[in-house]
């Protein structure tokens, strides 16, 4: 038991040490303007699931009546 429990103490402490650095990759695209691009596409990528999704559910409706 207290293995695990040093296991996990270990584990949360060293995903703060990562989580303090800046990331370069997210610092160049936010810098160029391109960040926004990335937003963009991931929304709109989300947009067209949830459509898919709300219709699928309406066809999956009236199949079960």
């Amino acid at each position: 038991m207290k293995n695990i429990i040093a296991v996990v103490f270990f584990l949360l402490s060293s995903v703060s040490l990562f989580a303090q650095s800046e990331i370069d990759m997210a610092t160049g695209l936010r810098s160029s303007g391109k960040i926004y691009v990335v937003v963009l596409v991931l929304l709109t990528i989300f947009a067209v699931l949830g459509v898919f999704l709300f219709l699928l559910d309406r066809r999956i409706k009236k199949l079960e009546k």
